[in-house]
């Protein structure tokens, strides 16, 4: 039910503003502020994104829980989402996400309401491997395989 109420209020809220804006500055100046919030969130887009990327990866080399990481990472895709759409709504949404203060207030809200378990964070020390070996001497003579009847 709350994505039908989403998918109806959405474009609703969007025309409305379309209206209003177009009414105050004109058709030419709305339409170029659409295409200019879609022009500058793709550049912080890309710049975030790659910054996301690259803690992810830090955060799996270190063995670190990588969840925080991951939320930025999508929060940063639903951004370019919602401000490639066209209007005034969804650029504010776009733009708010884009912030990190905005993104870490989101996070706590949800992380309050949902438990994460199953990541087990191991102590980092030196990595001991137990085994058996046998020591060859290179310049021993190598023994020959052994030919069988099916040979």
């Amino acid at each position: 039910m709350l994505l039908f109420v989403l998918l109806v209020a959405i474009p609703i809220i969007e025309i409305a503003l379309f209206i209003q804006v177009g009414g105050a500055i004109g058709l030419w100046p709305t339409l170029a502020i659409v295409v200019a919030t879609a022009f500058i969130g793709t550049f912080l887009i890309r710049a975030q994104g790659a910054a996301a990327m690259e803690r992810l990866r830090t955060a799996l080399s270190r063995g670190q829980d990588p969840s925080g990481a991951l939320a930025d990472g999508a929060a940063i895709l639903l951004a370019g989402a919602l401000l490639l759409t066209p209007g005034f709504f969804t650029d504010a949404l776009g733009l708010a996400l884009l912030f990190p203060p905005t993104r870490f207030l989101i996070f706590r809200a949800i992380r309050s309401q949902v438990k994460v378990a199953g990541f087990a964070q191991t102590p980092r020390g030196p990595d001991v491997v137990e085994g058996e070996f046998v020591e060859i001497d290179p310049d021993a003579p190598q023994p020959q395989p052994r030919k069988t009847n099916d040979d």
